[in-house]
């Protein structure tokens, strides 16, 4: 930098883009307490390091697990007010615990809808038989393309009208 600032420190520009992150947005995380300049220049642009590009990773992460800005904040405040090191990291342990569990529970809901999905695409791929012209209330209680014993996925069958009150009689 030719203002006399080490090699090793970025202006936020150099920062954004090595993050793939805004300025604006590196900018709104430094509003919020998230993230915070090394110095500045003697210009008075803001100078980061490389720990900058960890934190952003951790903002980035952390909000892949579904936490805002704002609770992403509160946790790091909590962290701050640790009264020693062990305690901070006990603390992010029993966070990382927890988000661990609920994070093992959303891959199991998850794993749960793709066999639905997998199943209700199976059941799916027998509608090609109909003819063109059939009426969609036919499709409640289809015959055709290997459905005749087969009962409706309900991801399939949630989609047909209840038999009385269908409008394509």
């Amino acid at each position: 930098m030719s203002d006399g600032a080490p090699s090793t420190l970025m202006r936020i520009g150099a920062l954004a883009d090595k993050a793939g992150r805004t300025q604006r947005t590196l900018h709104f995380y430094e509003e919020l307490g998230l993230l915070t300049p090394v110095g500045r220049t003697k210009g008075g642009f803001r100078l980061y390091d490389q720990d900058s590009l960890v934190r952003i990773h951790w903002i980035t992460r952390l909000q892949d697990l579904g936490f805002s800005l704002p609770e992403i904040r509160e946790f790091l405040e909590a962290l701050r007010s640790a009264q020693s090191a062990p305690e901070m990291m006990q603390s992010l342990q029993s966070f990382y615990a927890q988000k661990r569990l609920d994070t093992q529970a959303q891959l199991s809901r998850l794993q749960a809808l793709d066999e639905e999905l997998v199943t209700a695409l199976d059941y799916l791929s027998g509608c090609h038989t109909c003819a063109p012209a059939t009426e969609k209330s036919a499709c409640s209680g289809c015959e055709t393309g290997g459905h005749a014993d087969i009962v409706a996925p309900p991801l399939v069958a949630g989609v047909h009208d209840h038999p009385s009150s269908s409008m394509d009689s």
